[in-house]
């Protein structure tokens, strides 16, 4: 018995089509992880240059404690590889007994893109950290004279 293929309707439309979902579905969650891995490296930028301002040691100027931190957040950056000029926002960085030193680290990702279909997007990400200096550290002033962190 002979069959012949005339109810044939499709196929090898459906599979150009299952390749494009694959390419461009891998391309969302490629660019999706892009953005997760650069706020791993800004979280972990963020903390170093604020433990590099607490554990600093005591009577550096306000110059030297953010050319430290600024340091420490390009390090942890370079470490996770990113070589992308970091916008850090220092806040305060005073080393007085329980100051809050918090620091804000951001990045630009720029989204995978096919060329001519869409142009190049890019999405900021920021991450914040901050730290309380230790009330007991020997050498810090006072502050307001008052040593009471709350706690």
């Amino acid at each position: 018995m002979v069959r012949d293929e005339s109810g044939f309707s499709g196929g090898l439309e459906s599979l150009a089509f299952g390749a494009l979902v694959f390419v461009f579905g891998t391309l969302i969650i490629l660019n999706a992880w892009a953005v997760v891995d650069a706020r791993f490296a800004t979280a972990a930028a963020a903390r170093e240059a604020v433990r590099a301002v607490v554990e600093a040691e005591v009577g550096l100027s306000e110059d030297e404690l953010a050319a430290r931190a600024e340091h420490a957040a390009v390090q942890a950056l370079d470490a996770h590889g990113y070589v992308a000029e970091p916008t850090l926002d220092l806040g305060s960085l005073a080393q007085t007994r329980c100051a809050t030193v918090a620091v804000t680290v951001g990045l630009e990702v720029r989204a995978t893109f096919v060329p001519g279909f869409a142009e190049a997007l890019a999405y900021p990400v920021r991450s914040r950290h901050a730290e309380i200096v230790d009330p007991f550290r020997p050498g810090l002033a006072e502050g307001d004279g008052v040593v009471d962190c709350g706690f």
